[in-house]
């Protein structure tokens, strides 16, 4: 049933700037211009009754997917079939994406992708979908629409799967990674329990779900308000070390979450990856295949190499000042942190882990005032030596503490040139 109270404007869904935003009202009326009905659905109704932004807009209506598509373009609108046969269309305004979906219902599912039919029932098409505080409408004016109790899951900071969690993991297993994300999101340090149950008892399913879906809702979860709950009830029930294909240390990732919440750092994935899942040298290629890793991400991964005096607050600021100077102030501070974590006999206030970790901001990372027209000038012919002859002198410079003493520098060029010349 709708939610009582709902068929009126709501005062947060009325005074939304996405929602009273021209591209927004076009393309509702747009999809509705010949009858039928669009609403907006999910995630931009419920961030905004949480007062959370808003990042995509979702809309959900009776209007069969191609029909959309022809009253788009007639409005002089881009429709791309991103989906038709499960109802989908993504229409551009004003160079933004709406997803447009027709009301479904379920006709058989697979595990990953069900099978479905349009329909016309509002309550059909809420009642198919995954927990119930993604299952609420707005109309254009703001008229909210709950047919699965999800308001009153918002006000208690509940995430609920919609009718009995069994049947709606069953439609895409996927659905596990996503209860235990939208509950570290959403729901404030409590777990419901029949979800996490169901989750548990049906967890092999996941084998059935690539590994990039699997990294992208776990990348998600890792950085939400409430990860650690989420990731300790995973961990308690073989969630976890499934889907990362080893034993997580929770004990550093809590660590780490605590300093970054103590001293205002962002969290972020891939560092709170490598102190949940990184331990042993191979650690991170293994991760990289378990998880299908970007490039990028995997790079971070593996060039933390911890251990590392560069992360020693006992050692001189040379050996950080170097790991900056070869791999960036953001690389340095994600392995510091991590060594912090690591680190048990120091506090989450630390001072001198706190110094070295503002040594970025302190130290400007200096040019080695020799470039391959100097070397070229010592009569070394153009080619791959004159590379070689700036490395060694690149490594002298770090090893030396990076001198500024331009003489003694090219002192030290000459001395490379003749051993080469040799």
């Amino acid at each position: 049933m709708t939610f009582r109270g709902s068929l009126k404007p709501h005062p947060l869904l009325v005074s939304a700037g996405w929602l009273n935003a021209p591209d927004t009202q076009f393309v509702l009326q747009t999809v509705m211009d010949g009858g039928g009905t669009a609403r907006i659905v999910g995630g931009a109704v419920r961030n905004t009754l949480l007062g959370r932004p808003v990042k995509d807009i979702d809309i959900a209506t009776s209007v069969h997917p191609e029909e959309v598509m022809a009253r788009a373009e007639r409005a002089g609108l881009q429709a791309i079939p991103t989906g038709v046969a499960h109802g989908t269309v993504t229409i551009l305004a004003g160079h933004k994406p709406f997803e447009v979906t027709t009301l479904r219902r379920d006709v058989e599912t697979h595990g990953r992708h069900a099978t479905v039919a349009f329909t016309e029932d509002w309550s059909a098409d809420a009642h198919r979908r995954d927990f119930t505080i993604n299952a609420l409408y707005c109309d254009a004016d703001g008229t909210l629409h709950d047919f699965v109790g999800g308001v009153a899951d918002l006000t208690g900071h509940r995430v609920r799967f919609i009718g009995r969690p069994e049947d709606r993991i069953a439609e895409d297993y996927l659905r596990i990674l996503r209860f235990y994300r939208f509950t570290a999101e959403y729901a404030n340090g409590g777990i419901d329990g029949e979800g996490h149950l169901a989750c548990s008892a049906l967890q092999e399913g996941l084998e059935r779900i690539s590994a990039e879906r699997i990294r992208a809702e776990l990348m998600k979860l890792i950085v939400a308000p409430f990860a650690l709950l989420s990731l300790s009830e995973m961990d308690e029930a073989g969630i976890l070390p499934r889907i990362l294909g080893r034993a997580g240390d929770l004990v550093t990732l809590a660590r780490l979450v605590g300093i970054e919440a103590l001293n205002a750092i962002p969290p972020d994935p891939i560092r709170r990856l490598y102190a949940l899942a990184v331990r042993e040298p191979d650690a991170a290629a293994a991760l990289k295949e378990q998880l299908r890793l970007s490039k990028t991400e995997y790079e971070r991964l593996a060039d933390l190499q911890l251990p590392d005096r560069a992360f020693d607050t006992r050692e001189p600021e040379t050996w950080s000042q170097v790991y900056i100077y070869r791999s960036g102030a953001p690389a340095f501070r994600d392995g510091l942190l991590v060594s912090w974590a690591r680190d048990v006999a120091a506090e989450m206030n630390d001072s001198a882990y706190l110094k070295r970790l503002w040594l970025p901001d302190r130290w400007t990372v200096p040019v080695l005032p020799v470039s391959g027209k100097d070397v070229l000038a010592l009569g070394i012919q153009s080619g791959p030596e004159v590379g070689q002859i700036l490395s060694l002198l690149d490594q002298w410079w770090m090893a030396a503490g990076f001198p500024d003493d331009a003489a003694l520098i090219h002192q030290r060029l000459h001395a490379l040139v003749n051993v080469k010349e040799r």
